[in-house]
């Protein structure tokens, strides 16, 4: 592991690379436009990438499925100086929620050394998760979500009736939210921002106990790397609706297609994330100008030294 990468001043350099990114979404927030809104970020998120003294490479990058403006897997980013890192990447986490202006958009990111995050390939995951505190396996992907909600809530003390679980609202989610709701949980469902879904079960100011269900399976290692920095717990394994997705996986180096990932496995070093809000959400607040200054809200976190930080920056716009 390289500690230059989790370096103080450097870790404050990623900071502006997603205050940057977020107030370019901003600027078309709530005009409709995805694909505006998701190229505004990330260009910004380029342009401030490429003026570090880093030699990145994106390993997780974004819009492969959507046919978005890419900063794309295998891209290499910065000066070519520097610390060698893996950037996992999403320069606007919730792109329908930004063009609706809707809550929990971010602009998110994460460093790692290079060579320990998990070159997931842009197809699907099947996901559950939760926060620090509970013994290690308490939550198992192969066990149905009923099961583990109920093992999550005697590992807490509590009934199944106070436990809050997060599930991203689809169709595909239909027998995981009856199997919930059967067995008493309040389920809380989210439209989409899976990373914030997962990130909501480390922040008790949220209410959420655990996530499950099916998302992005690059969502899934920025998600990683933020649990990574306060302890909590992550499964995955990697969905496949057909051979191209397969063969996409394989090119990307993964020989084992049904492997259950552990958070461990997933971000196999220490990490830094940060994430600033372009709305009003549950965990950060959205991006404001006001008197002709803007203001953002940052959460960077550092697995290194297990520190979780709050900035607030402003300045003239």
């Amino acid at each position: 592991m390289s500690l230059q990468v989790l370096d103080r001043s450097l870790v404050m350099q990623a900071v502006r690379v997603s205050e940057a990114a977020a107030i370019a979404a901003w600027s078309v927030v709530g005009r409709g436009d995805e694909k505006a809104a998701d190229q505004a970020a990330v260009e910004a998120m380029r342009t401030a990438l490429n003026g570090l003294d880093i030699d990145g490479t994106i390993v997780i990058g974004e819009g492969e499925r959507d046919e978005a403006p890419m900063l794309y897997i295998g891209e290499r980013v910065g000066k070519g100086v520097g610390p060698r890192i893996d950037i996992a990447l999403d320069p606007l986490e919730g792109t329908t929620l930004a063009a609706k202006n809707m809550a929990n958009a971010l602009a998110v990111m994460a460093w790692a050394p290079f060579g320990t995050l998990l070159n997931a390939p842009d197809t699907y995951m099947d996901k559950i998760a939760c926060g620090p505190g509970f013994p290690e396996g308490v939550l198992d992907l192969d066990k149905g979500a009923a099961e583990n909600a109920r093992a999550l809530a005697a590992a807490k003390g509590v009934g199944v009736a106070e436990l809050s679980v997060c599930v991203l609202d689809r169709p595909r989610h239909a027998e995981i939210i009856t199997s919930l709701r059967e067995v008493g949980a309040r389920v809380c469902l989210i439209t989409d921002g899976d990373v914030a879904g997962v990130m909501n079960t480390a922040d008790s100011d949220t209410g959420i106990d655990m996530y499950v269900g099916q998302g992005g399976a690059p969502e899934g290692v920025l998600a990683c790397a933020a649990l990574k920095c306060v302890g909590g717990q992550f499964q995955g394994r990697l969905v496949f609706r057909n051979a191209q997705e397969r063969a996409r996986a394989e090119a990307h180096g993964i020989t084992d297609l049904d492997k259950k990932y552990d958070l461990h496995e997933m971000v196999r070093g220490d990490a830094i994330f940060v994430a600033t809000g372009v709305t009003d959400g549950a965990l950060l607040d959205g991006v404001k100008v006001r008197g002709g200054r803007v203001h953002t809200h940052t959460l960077v976190m550092n697995s290194h030294t297990r520190t979780v930080r709050e900035v607030r920056m402003n300045r003239p716009l």
